[in-house]
């Protein structure tokens, strides 16, 4: 019996290694758009920006935790 899946996994451990490769070669390059923002204290606004989408995701997550523990509770009362 031929083994179905050996292309597909041969296909993905190729482009995987290409990927890897494209990423090292394209890390040489220096981040100016960083630079620029750290110099100009910036970045300050980006992180926290970044830091308030996290927050609100993370409190919705546990609003909809408590949410669904208690249609839980519920179902199963």
């Amino acid at each position: 019996m031929k083994n179905i899946f050996f292309p597909k996994i041969k296909t993905f451990f190729v482009i995987a290694l290409a990927t890897l490769f494209s990423h090292v070669a394209l890390a040489q390059e220096p981040v100016e758009m960083a630079d620029k923002l750290r110099e100009d204290g910036k970045i300050y606004v980006v992180v926290l920006v970044l830091a308030v989408i996290f927050a609100g995701i993370i409190g919705y997550l546990v609003y909809l935790d408590r949410k669904i523990t208690k249609l839980e509770k519920q179902h199963n009362q």
